[in-house]
């Protein structure tokens, strides 16, 4: 129809052509793309990105444990010093491994990447369950400070399970990663820097009193294990909310999570008991009883998931048991100091009751 001259020209809307902004089109905005999505379909990329979320999972788990490790080496080497019997511990601590730390964060990184959310998760609640039995059954005023170094392995699964269940289906996962694995290599670098100076100066600052550090260190450097236990609790708790979560999951019906969970608390009740009598009969001296203990859990881990779990989570066991060994292994010479300072801790307070008793 042609327009009369003078006719009023009808006004028009920008919905009526699509253009103008996504608030004129509609009331939800754009979807949002994860880094992935940036560059075209190839086959095998989606999984190329898996793996590199993963990768960088573990490396946050990595460095959570190279700070838990520089710190607790900061207060061994301090308690050490301050005892003339325990030079020998001291020079062990002290002792400068610039090639051991990065070969053991990359090594713990390559572990925890390939160990699957699912094992990660049965970790993180063993060693949890295990943590809480070891500390209701410490005396008043005790602690284990072999928890500290036992928890390595734990620590790295449960961050990698809480970021796994944290950004699970997150637009901007592989970004939000990329920024955790800055802010924890920040702060691995940092506590390696402290460890060490601590270890090689501060023998002489704490006499001359003009290192800010080592001063701050001198007054109130008894607090670090109390400041790392209120740090693995806050973890751990999270992590133990994430790791159940991504057992669930799996699961399609009430009766098929009865299935698992049953068989899986009795071998954890086994464990833990377990656990509490290995002390007693191995006594304090020597390292064999944590390998062991390390085996029997791994190996109880085993046979449950042969009955109940996938092949491939059998094969994730193993590489735990790897990576419970490569901790360890890289903390020996703490591992040791941890034992002699909760066997004379242990001393003492029997010392004090039987005191208290015969007064």
């Amino acid at each position: 129809m042609i327009d009369q001259p003078g006719a009023a020209t009808p006004s028009l809307h920008p919905t009526d052509l699509d253009l103008g902004p996504w608030w004129h089109r509609g009331s939800s905005p754009p979807p949002m793309f994860s880094l992935g999505s940036w560059l075209p379909a190839v086959p095998g990329l989606a999984w190329g990105w898996a793996l590199l979320d993963a990768l960088l999972q573990g490396l946050v788990g990595a460095c959570a444990v190279s700070v838990l490790c520089s710190l607790l080496r900061v207060h061994l080497y301090i308690q050490c010093l301050n005892d003339p019997e325990r030079q020998r511990e001291k020079a062990a601590i002290g002792a400068r491994r610039r090639v051991l730390e990065p070969l053991q964060v990359a090594v713990l990184t390559g572990l925890l990447a390939l160990v699957g959310a699912r094992v990660a998760a049965l970790v993180v609640l063993e060693f949890s369950l295990r943590a809480l039995s070891t500390l209701l059954s410490l005396g008043k005023g005790a602690h284990s400070s072999q928890l500290y170094l036992l928890c390595q392995y734990s620590l790295g699964c449960g961050v990698s399970c809480s970021l796994s269940f944290l950004l699970e289906d997150a637009p901007h996962g592989t970004c939000n990663l990329l920024l955790a694995v800055g802010l924890a290599g920040l702060l691995a670098t940092y506590a390696r820097r402290l460890a060490r100076h601590v270890c090689t100066l501060y023998e002489l600052h704490s006499r001359a009193r003009y290192c800010g550090v080592c001063i701050l260190l001198l007054a109130g450097g008894h607090r670090v294990p109390h400041l790392l236990g209120k740090a693995l609790a806050v973890t751990f708790t999270v992590a133990d909310l994430a790791a159940v979560a991504l057992i669930n999951r799996d699961f399609l019906s009430t009766a098929e999570a009865v299935r698992f969970w049953t068989p899986l608390t009795i071998c954890y009740a086994l464990l833990v008991g377990y656990m509490q009598e290995e002390p007693r009969r191995s006594g304090s001296g020597g390292g064999q009883p944590v390998y062991r203990t390390v085996l029997v859990r791994m190996g109880g881990l085993f046979i449950l998931l042969l009955a109940v779990g996938r092949w491939v989570d059998v094969l994730h066991v193993l590489i735990s048991l790897l990576g419970e060994f490569w901790c360890l292994l890289h903390a020996g010479a703490m591992l040791e100091a941890c034992r002699w300072q909760d066997f004379t801790q242990q001393v003492r307070l029997e010392r004090r009751l039987g005191s208290q008793e015969a007064s």
